[in-house]
């Protein structure tokens, strides 16, 4: 088995990191990270691109043998559908059994979610606790893991940018230094 951690990542910060590494550690698999090409419930659009974010993604995670990139959705269709995705793997990967982690915030959007109801013959839902959000709670979900406490977002993250603030230490040094050569969020 294992775990699915699916979002933007418009940037990947030290929270998607430390939140990966306590699931790794509580469930005992390896994360996959899967960089969506289009959120469907996000109302702004993505400020970097799909390729620019799988880079950053690429470049954060270089180094951690629990962590993977998993790149499917980026040739699925838009939006990024969550039971589309898990779909894709299940017909490139039979017999294999995902785990999918969903942020406390994302478990009280799952009823607006494509298919819901299909996703646990598809994944065991596990929520994890974010700063700020209540408890995680839904009948799909089958348990909660406990995360740090971090206040990061990549809202946040790039908000600092834009205002010619330091994100030192909210994204790691490779994410930072793809941000500026490439001049993104500003």
């Amino acid at each position: 088995m294992e775990a699915l951690f699916g979002g933007s990542f418009d940037p990947v910060h030290v929270g998607h990191l430390v939140v990966a590494e306590a699931v790794a550690d509580a469930l005992g698999m390896p994360v996959r990270f899967v960089p969506a090409r289009e959120q469907p419930l996000k109302h702004a659009a993505h400020a970097a691109t799909p390729e620019q974010r799988t880079a950053m993604l690429e470049a954060a995670i270089a180094g951690n043998p629990r962590f993977r990139l998993e790149r499917i959705e980026l040739d699925l269709p838009k939006p990024s559908y969550t039971v589309r995705t898990l779909r894709a793997l299940a017909q490139r990967e039979p017999g294999n059994r995902f785990v999918l982690l969903v942020g406390g915030d994302a478990v009280q959007e799952l009823p607006s979610w494509h298919e819901v109801e299909a996703l646990p013959d598809l994944a065991d839902l596990i929520a994890f606790e974010r700063p700020g959000a209540p408890p995680p709670s839904h009948g799909l979900i089958r348990r909660t893991v406990a995360v740090p406490a971090l206040d990061i977002s990549a809202t946040g993250v790039r908000e600092r940018v834009a205002q010619g603030r330091s994100i030192r230490y909210l994204v790691p040094d490779a994410v930072r230094e793809y941000i500026a050569a490439h001049g993104l969020y500003r």
